[in-house]
């Protein structure tokens, strides 16, 4: 097979890039490891910039996100027993986020990409990078006993932290940095009536909560845990008296509990690989970058290197213009890393760190204070939250 992009990665990233291209008449094929519908089962972000939102209005899949999303101008973080809203809407002068699972918005990218006829190919084996730095790379995958060949002007890895994408580039020409948090985040989603109209991120002397919510009708909760902890260890009713017991009172007692419908840890770290290109090979969200879901960056910077990445492809494939291929990664890594500050920053000031002193202790009770004191603090908060300009 021959195409101009190979995009390694069906997640929501490389969708995304495949329907914009299409829209744009760059032909591309995508590859994706596992099936369609183990895509759709993971349970992820949900929290979108404006911006990101925008983009996905652009590639034509947003009718059924403004139609179900949930607009958010504002969200709450208790501490101390009161409760701080954040006024995002106030602050960042209109702007707000969308509120819609990452699970609907990569059905609405899959929808499109099979409306259009996209070539989209699960379940394909032994994914192979070859020739990465020459004029003509190619891409293989096994089906059965025969291995396909995809010659190609550009591969995109969009493969996530696992994926082959970012293992091709040879250890001298990559640089990893990388901080593990000493806990994770136990996740439960439950067919319930979310708590409260807006997001509430809890800081307690248990350790950290937030109330979030898919929709009206389901909503999802997580608690910080050991990283020790496994999901057998957690009831359902084990979770719910726990986060309670992090919530102010009157949010506890409004709590609606249900069975759960999908429960999981995930660990926390922040990871950023650079640069995000060797060769004509572009490496876009996970398999670049990872950051702690507090300040839900994660699919957000995804997108920004979508954004990048579109928007140099078209300028190479209308104008002959190549600027932007080559500053892709300066410009990527310039954001990603903004959101990586914006992440940590986040989670050192909500979260119960185990290894703490109380001089520790005592700079984040002020970090806290000093934010809700400040009106120029709490308008860096909100206009990163809302997502920086691309």
């Amino acid at each position: 097979m021959k195409t101009q992009i190979a995009i390694i990665g069906g997640g929501p990233s490389g969708l995304l890039l495949s329907q914009l291209l299409d829209l744009n008449g760059i032909d591309n094929i995508l590859l994706e490891k596992h099936s369609r519908e183990y895509v759709l089962g993971r349970i992820r972000a949900g929290v979108l910039e404006h911006g990101f939102a925008a983009l996905m209005r652009e590639a034509q899949c947003g009718e059924r996100m403004d139609k179900e999303g949930e607009i958010h101008d504002g969200f709450e973080i208790a501490h101390d027993g009161i409760r701080d809203r954040v006024d995002l809407e106030g602050l960042t002068g209109g702007n707000t986020v969308v509120v819609y699972g990452q699970t609907e918005l990569t059905r609405d990218l899959y929808e499109a990409r099979e409306k259009a006829g996209g070539a989209v190919i699960h379940n394909v084996e032994d994914v192979q990078l070859f020739e990465i730095t020459s004029d003509n790379p190619y891409v293989t995958y096994r089906d059965g006993d025969e291995i396909i060949r995809i010659d190609c002007d550009y591969i995109i890895g969009a493969d996530g932290f696992h994926g082959v994408s970012r293992k091709s580039i040879p250890k001298d020409k990559i640089k990893e940095f990388e901080r593990v948090y000493p806990f994770g985040w136990l996740g439960v989603l439950s067919r319930t009536k979310p708590v409260s109209p807006e997001l509430i991120y809890a800081k307690s002397d248990r350790g950290f909560a937030l109330c979030s919510m898919r929709s009206q009708v389901l909503s999802r909760y997580y608690i910080q845990v050991s990283l020790d902890d496994k999901v057998e260890d957690w009831s359902d009713d084990a979770f719910w008296a726990e986060l309670k017991n992090r919530l102010p009172a009157d949010v506890a007692s409004q709590l609606i509990t249900g069975p759960s419908i999908e429960k999981s840890i995930a660990p926390l770290r922040s990871f950023v690989a650079e640069p995000m290109r060797y060769g004509n090979m572009f490496l876009a969200g996970d398999a670049a970058h990872i950051v702690p879901p507090t300040g839900a960056r994660g699919l957000n910077s995804a997108a920004s290197d979508i954004y990048y990445l579109y928007h140099a492809l078209l300028d190479h494939y209308k104008k002959g213009d190549d600027t932007g291929l080559e500053q892709y990664s300066q410009k990527a890594l310039a954001r990603v890393w903004k959101g990586q500050r914006f992440s940590w920053w986040m989670t050192n000031l909500l979260h119960k760190f185990p290894a703490n002193s109380d001089f520790d202790n005592h700079l984040q009770q002020t970090d806290l204070e000093y934010l809700f004191s400040s009106e120029s603090a709490m308008k860096s908060l909100a206009e990163n939250y809302v997502g920086l300009p691309f």
